[in-house]
């Protein structure tokens, strides 16, 4: 049994006046521990050592915020299991957000996390101090041959890493194996010619029990990095192919069906935790998610927080690289690497094709204005 000291905590924002959200406050304690009421839990270990604490509690009208501590224990050791205990039932509870985690390194120790992390990324794509590029392979509805030439356009133009679209799956007109392969095999022969590192990221995103065949097979093929969304397979499930010995390659985590979880801001998961803490602990190596401006509704405070996220120290836990997309452009690129930094991979997908009919050149010009900046 680990020491009755031996806690770990979560900050949660509460909505309502000082009273409710205090009493918010001593329901997550319960619902997320014992599920009982106060007045039936057994004296002693349960209610000394199981039960929530409220550690703080502070804020103004309408918006305050606790932070409650659990028994290390409680969790299991699991993923799973540590994610019920912060926010199992409590989320299905309006007025309740989990802003961030707070975990000692008697927690953070149980996972291994992403396996390259910020550094090794940098690394392996040969980009020591620069932003890095990404694009992604679009439309749906391409043969597998067409989508593998766009690939080896992305990679004669500079590159970093070309990404299937989330939305390439297994389809009968660009089936999964045929279309790996032709894409690996495409960006390798790019390489041989620019002398570059590209990498071919395909969408493993599939079934549980196709989970790891796929992303085995991926790697046998030649791909260079997995695309993952954990919000279709479960954030567990990612951790699983990040740790697996036979995959050993970076992740990407996109955010598709994720958006539930945190666009209300008095409700689900803030972008900090769920695109940079809980992101890290599943294994991703680097975060994709809507930057602001574009498309989605995500701020620029949201995108600062994300930023944050992904490189707030977590012990073992190696920082990761937020991947901004969703309506990026080139002409945004030195307002973006003003807000961003260098610590950043940016992704374009239509904005590349739309900029001019010659794919090779505009990559050219992003690679330009990245490395201008």
């Amino acid at each position: 049994m680990p020491s009755r000291d031996a806690r770990f905590a979560a900050t949660y924002r509460l909505s309502g006046t000082r009273k409710e959200a205090y009493a918010r406050a001593r329901e997550i304690c319960l619902e997320q521990t014992v599920e009982l009421p106060a007045s039936v839990i057994p004296p002693g270990f349960v209610r000394d050592y199981i039960v929530g604490r409220i550690e703080s509690f502070e804020g103004r009208p309408g918006r305050y915020e606790a932070v409650i501590s659990y028994a290390v224990g409680s969790d299991a050791g699991e993923l799973t299991q540590l994610l019920n205990v912060l926010f199992g039932n409590t989320s299905l509870k309006p007025g309740v957000r989990l802003e961030r985690l707070i975990l000692p390194p008697a927690i953070l120790r149980q996972f291994r996390g992403p396996a390259f992390g910020r550094a090794g990324l940098r690394r392996l794509l040969g980009a020591h101090r620069r932003p890095m590029l990404c694009a992604a392979l679009k439309p749906m509805g391409l043969s597998a041959e067409a989508l593998a030439e766009l690939a080896s356009r992305f990679a004669l133009g500079g590159i970093d890493i070309v990404k299937d679209d989330h939305g390439l799956s297994d389809q009968p007109f660009a089936p999964f194996e045929a279309r790996v392969r032709l894409c690996a095999q495409a960006i390798k022969r790019a390489n041989r010619r620019t002398g570059l590192h590209c990498v071919y990221a395909p969408n493993v995103t599939a079934p549980f029990d196709e989970l790891l065949n796929r992303a085995r097979f991926a790697r046998a093929a030649g791909a260079g990095a997995l695309l993952l969304c954990p919000g279709l397979i479960g954030l567990d499930a990612m951790r699983v192919v990040a740790a697996d010995a036979r995959v050993r390659l970076p992740i990407l985590s996109h955010p598709a069906l994720q958006g539930s979880y945190v666009l209300h801001p008095e409700g689900g998961i803030s972008p900090y935790a769920l695109f940079g803490q809980l992101a890290r602990l599943a294994g991703a190596d680097a975060s994709i998610y809507p930057n602001y401006g574009g498309r989605f509704a995500f701020s620029q405070a949201e995108c600062a927080s994300i930023v944050q996220g992904c490189r707030v120290p977590m012990g073992n836990i190696r920082p990761i690289l937020p991947c901004p997309g969703g309506g990026m452009s080139l002409s945004r690129i030195p307002e973006l690497l003003r807000f961003y930094g260098r610590d950043v991979i940016f992704l374009i997908g239509g904005g590349l094709l739309e900029y001019g009919p010659d794919i090779v050149e505009n990559c050219r010009i992003f690679r330009r204005l990245v490395e201008a900046g």
